[in-house]
């Protein structure tokens, strides 16, 4: 095994193993939140980037990966600033508070059920990662880099951080009962919604689609496509499996 390998698997059980040390934690449910991490973390990249750049012109296809490369690192970095305060702090009805900026209130001993909140933590991030990615391709080939950052960062913490407080964060969608295991409402109604509005706003292709080439490569959109419907199965395997029990 290579030297750098070995390095990175340390580094990670040492970052880990001290949180499973302490009463209350499930090795079971703390292994399976770390594959699952990886699995939707998997989805973004390189699925869903794979997915879209099979279905842009040639010219445009290091645009659509940076995209979702760039969402990835600015979603991580906002959802430890703000974001996951926003979505599971606090008790109010709509949206969380400020409390946990920079998950300053996450300790080596705090939990979430029985893991560890910073796998928690970690584990929603992949889901604010990936959900704003898939607004991708309502605006794919249209509009500049930078204000796909902007869009993406203000969308994370006025419409996708209060929605999960709703749903997840114990908000008034929780108090009703509802029950959103899947993401079809955090991410896909969320993500939908705001790629129609996208679309709507930005209007039709000039010139479509005389002067539009076909998507370029199916190859990789099938690649992609696998690699999504794979990983979604996989998850949605466990949740239905966990539910029976």
């Amino acid at each position: 095994m290579p030297n750098k390998v070995k390095g990175l698997l340390t580094a990670i059980g040492l970052i880990i193993w001290p949180g499973l040390a302490f009463a209350g934690v499930d090795s079971g449910d703390t292994a399976w939140i770390l594959t699952a991490t990886a699995l939707v973390l998997f989805m973004t990249l390189p699925g869903l980037a794979l997915f879209y750049a099979g279905l842009v012109q040639p010219k445009n296809i290091v645009s659509v990966l940076m995209h979702h490369f760039a969402i990835a690192c600015l979603m991580s970095v906002l959802w430890v600033v703000a974001g996951y305060s926003l979505a599971f702090s606090g008790d109010g009805a709509y949206i969380g508070d400020l409390g946990n900026l920079f998950m300053s209130a996450i300790t080596i001993d705090s939990l979430s059920g029985t893991i560890p909140e910073s796998l928690f933590g970690a584990f929603q991030m992949t889901f604010a990662v990936i959900t704003p990615a898939l607004i991708i391709g309502a605006y794919v080939e249209r509009i500049r880099f930078s204000a796909v950052l902007i869009f993406s960062g203000l969308w994370l913490l006025v419409v996708y951080a209060p929605v999960t407080h709703w749903v997840w964060g114990g908000g008034f969608m929780a108090a009703m009962g509802v029950m959103d295991f899947a993401g079809g409402i955090v991410v896909h109604a969320t993500a939908g919604t705001a790629a129609l509005v996208a679309a709507v706003v930005i209007g039709r292709r000039r010139n479509f689609p005389s002067a539009i080439q076909p998507p370029h490569s199916p190859v990789l959109t099938m690649i992609g496509a696998c690699m999504l419907s794979v990983s979604y199965t996989h998850l949605r395997a466990h949740e239905t499996e966990a539910d029976l029990v």
